[in-house]
């Protein structure tokens, strides 16, 4: 199967296993996650799911909710109440302890807000982001006041990172994100102990939030490429 297809079947058979009518739900970022916000869309215009109450972790999630016809809210919303019953989202790595780090696609703050208020949290993956370690193919992603560039550069140097401002495409400067702030993804030669490591990112000041998710209980789907699921707790 193509990657494509894998996500597709990811995406649905988590909605088909853990999204039931009147549930808060919170919707992930990325071409992972997409897949389940659309079967979330399919079910309820086919009137499987019900008074829904949907929370979204990106401008680009609340896009595809708008044109699928779901109903979001904000965490914020007395419905929700800042607590959700599932999320459903991807990531870039996950290793065998069960830690995971996300920022591909710059939502990383909103995300583990959504994740760590939720009673579960449903990650989807093919097989090959299932590593060893984190950081050791993907970079941490740190989300940055931009005043404080150069202080959090210095800072992250000085624990042994390796930081490079991400750059956006098709327009001159920096990728902005959607609190307008920057993102640094740093890169580590050496292991790190990634609940250690999300810790002190976030005391460094102008920091608004990092890509490592420790904290939580997570359910992670993993599609091989043959079309097969693992599901690890």
């Amino acid at each position: 199967m193509n990657s494509d297809e894998l996500k597709q079947r990811l995406g649905r058979r988590a909605v088909d296993d853990f999204v039931r009518g009147g549930m808060r739900v919170g919707l992930g970022t990325g071409s992972t996650a997409v897949w389940a916000v659309r079967c979330v869309g399919e079910k309820l215009r086919a009137g499987e799911l019900e008074h829904l109450a949907c929370v979204v972790t990106s401008s680009q999630t609340e896009l595809e909710c708008e044109q699928l016809g779901i109903p979001i809210y904000s965490l914020n919303h007395t419905h929700v109440g800042g607590k959700l019953d599932v999320t459903i989202d991807g990531a870039d790595e996950i290793e065998p302890s069960g830690n995971l780090c996300k920022g591909g696609g710059g939502a990383l703050a909103l995300e583990k807000v959504v994740a760590y208020n939720s009673k579960r949290v449903v990650i989807l993956a093919e097989e090959r982001k299932y590593v060893a370690r984190l950081g050791k193919s993907f970079p941490i992603t740190v989300e940055v006041l931009r005043q404080a560039r150069a202080t959090v550069t210095r800072a992250v140097e000085a624990m042994g990172a390796s930081a490079s401002l991400r750059m956006a495409e098709r327009k001159i400067g920096p990728t902005i994100t959607d609190n307008g702030n920057i993102l640094l993804d740093l890169t580590f030669e050496a292991a790190f102990d990634a609940g250690w490591l999300e810790r002190e990112l976030n005391a460094i000041p102008g920091v608004v939030e990092n890509g490592l998710f420790t904290g939580g209980h997570y359910t992670v789907y993993l599609a091989k490429p043959d079309g097969s699921l693992r599901v690890l707790e």
